[in-house]
């Protein structure tokens, strides 16, 4: 199965917290699991819109389907997907300052039967909080929509 994540809303190339110097050269990306460096498709915080494909394994378990892959994060029952948030420096380098986890725990149970059939399971959301700073702590519905998609 594919796990697609859909980005829209994406707050800017700069971000200056409450009280702490700004960080500039805003990017994007999922994080790879037990690897915080690598970053999968790096986006620019003005980009229109950016999109993820992540390849997954799904195995039925007493306890539901469990959804398992390279950038799949945590435990059975808990699983999640980094979007990792990087200052990028004029020598490349990415420092990460904050993040958002995607709960695969809250998709559906039908949502995600529907995936496992049809090959993919898409996740919509904005990367802008109410505050206008990028997305982070927690995602789950409403502020990301689960659907599952035909493989193309």
């Amino acid at each position: 199965m594919y796990l697609r994540i859909g980005a829209s809303d994406l707050p800017g190339p700069a971000y200056t917290p409450s009280g702490a110097p700004p960080y500039r050269n805003v990017h994007v990306a999922v994080q790879r699991r037990d690897r915080p460096a690598e970053l999968l498709d790096p986006q620019p915080g003005d980009a229109p819109s950016a999109t993820w494909t992540l390849e997954c394994t799904v195995v039925a378990t007493p306890a539901g389907t469990d959804v398992k892959g390279p950038y799949v994060q945590g435990r059975p029952g808990s699983r999640f997907v980094y979007l990792s948030w990087n200052a990028v420096d004029e020598a490349g380098t990415f420092t990460m300052f904050r993040r958002a986890k995607l709960m695969l725990g809250a998709i559906p149970e039908p949502v995600l039967d529907a995936a496992v059939r049809s090959g993919v399971l898409v996740g919509r959301l904005g990367l802008t909080d109410a505050c206008g700073a990028p997305l982070c702590a927690g995602v789950v519905p409403p502020r990301i929509s689960w659907s599952a998609e035909p493989a193309v």
